[in-house]
């Protein structure tokens, strides 16, 4: 995802049944408003191959949040040209061979299972998926679950993406305490953290 603005909303009373709508912008093209009963406040975001999202919040109408979009015609142009190139990106790797997911997974779980055995880890269930919002993840009952995209990346990246997971057994936040014991591992663990950013558009891979 590209470019996310905040904007404070104005609160109305009333109810407001309408839970998604699209309009057109001048300049942008279409734009979706969509009811969210998460957000705070009114939140503008550009995600590939998906366009112009607005979330807006309880109590808050859909003409004021059409305001602030009209408003931003600017900023999201901006944003919305440099997505462009990032889907030129993502197609671009979409074209290369496609993984071979029984060959990523047995290979995923093999290197998790070596770093486990290596540095003292135990885990539960191991889980290789396609994943569009993140490289991995460790639920409470240490069940990991590791995007079959990972395979793709280059092996100190793997690596990191790996121990941090396994670390997460230990370590449910991404306090002190986590950045402590990955940087035992791995001295340049934020280094590569920033690295693996670079990285997010294999997440949309076919």
């Amino acid at each position: 995802m590209i470019g996310c603005l905040a904007i404070l909303p104005a609160i109305h009373k009333g109810a407001y049944r309408l839970q998604r709508k699209t309009i057109y912008l001048r300049d942008v093209g279409e734009v979706v408003l969509e009811r969210s009963a998460r957000a705070r406040h009114i939140h503008l975001s550009i995600k590939p191959f998906r366009g112009v999202r607005v979330a807006v919040p309880r109590g808050v109408t859909f003409q004021a949040a059409e305001a602030v979009a009209q408003e931003k015609v600017p900023w999201l142009k901006h944003h919305l040209g440099r997505m462009a190139a990032i889907e030129d990106r993502i197609l671009a790797q979409n074209r290369t061979p496609a993984v071979n997911r029984s060959q990523a997974r047995r290979y995923l779980v093999q290197r998790l299972e070596a770093l486990a055995a290596r540095h003292g880890f135990t885990y539960n269930k191991v889980f290789v998926r396609s994943q569009r919002t993140r490289w991995g993840s460790c639920s409470a009952k240490n069940n990991i679950n590791l995007n079959v995209h990972l395979i793709q990346l280059p092996d100190a990246l793997l690596e990191y993406t790996l121990l941090h997971e396994l670390v997460h057994t230990r370590v449910k936040s991404h306090g002190p305490r986590f950045w402590e014991a990955m940087e035992k591992l791995l001295p340049n663990a934020r280094a590569l953290d920033k690295e693996l950013n670079q990285y997010w558009m294999l997440l949309y891979s076919v």
